[in-house]
């Protein structure tokens, strides 16, 4: 199981698929594995060598629970980390809530290392997280799982599911969830090709597609009625616009290099 290091603190990923680079990031309390089971890896592996990371305080990563452990400039300092061990000096990126917001990151800290943004359901506008957290502050796994399940019915037969959920540190995800900072100074400069999405059910809606406004090279994609974990869970939604963006990207840089 390969990890990087990063000051002490392991980070989990693996390597799926086969062609141009492109790292995956999933949302808050989720893992790697949410991608093979919503679909998103069947329909892009054919065409991509997927870098799945888990997020510190997710699946098989190191667990902080310190607060401090888990800004946002360290979020991008782990995925660089990884692509720099991989050898990968450039590649496109795919994040979904937790990992939209930070693709904002990327886009403010390493914008050299990626070529095209994929966002979904995230907005770099200050947000307060209090709701979020709420979920994570028992001690009563049980009680945690339930909520989950309730959260996504249609998963609520999914061993796989239960399982992944139950391995969630849950004052890992406390620490994790803190409010987060205003970042929308960095829309205007976002010149990579950026794909926003989210569904229109998403409270996030209104926020999401005002940001993707303020972006100079970007195309929106709302899902009809679809929630926050809806358009996650149900990929085949998006992937075909997903998968045109990523393509239509990959030619143009091609294109230019030759």
């Amino acid at each position: 199981m390969p990890y990087f290091d990063n000051n002490g603190v392991r980070i989990h990923y693996q390597l799926d698929g086969t062609g141009e680079p492109l790292v995956l990031m999933h949302g808050t309390s989720g893992s790697v594995g949410d991608w093979y089971e919503n679909g998103w890896v069947k329909g892009l592996k054919d065409d991509y060598r997927l870098i799945l990371i888990d997020h510190r305080g997710h699946g098989n990563s190191d667990k902080p629970h310190d607060p401090d452990s888990y800004s946002l400039e360290t979020s991008v300092a782990d995925i660089v980390g990884v692509l720099d061990e991989l050898g990968i000096n450039k590649a496109s990126y795919f994040g979904y809530s937790m990992g939209g917001f930070i693709g904002y990151g990327l886009a403010k800290y390493a914008p050299e290392r990626f070529k095209a943004l994929v966002i979904g359901a995230s907005h770099p506008y200050g947000r307060s997280m209090a709701a979020t957290r709420r979920a994570f502050r028992s001690d009563d796994m049980e009680a945690y799982v339930k909520g989950a399940i309730l959260a996504a019915p249609d998963r609520a037969d999914s061993e796989w599911f239960r399982v992944r959920k139950s391995a969630n540190d849950l004052k890992a995800l406390s620490a994790l969830t803190q409010d987060r900072p205003d970042n929308s100074d960095i829309l205007p400069t976002m010149n990579m090709p950026c794909f926003v999405f989210v569904g229109e059910a998403d409270s996030l809606f209104s926020d999401v597609k005002q940001c993707a406004e303020q972006m100079p090279n970007s195309m929106f994609v709302s899902i009809p009625g679809l929630d926050h974990g809806q358009t996650n869970r149900y990929s085949h939604e998006a992937l075909p616009h997903i998968k045109e963006f990523l393509k239509n990207v990959n030619q143009k840089v091609g294109s230019q290099v030759a």
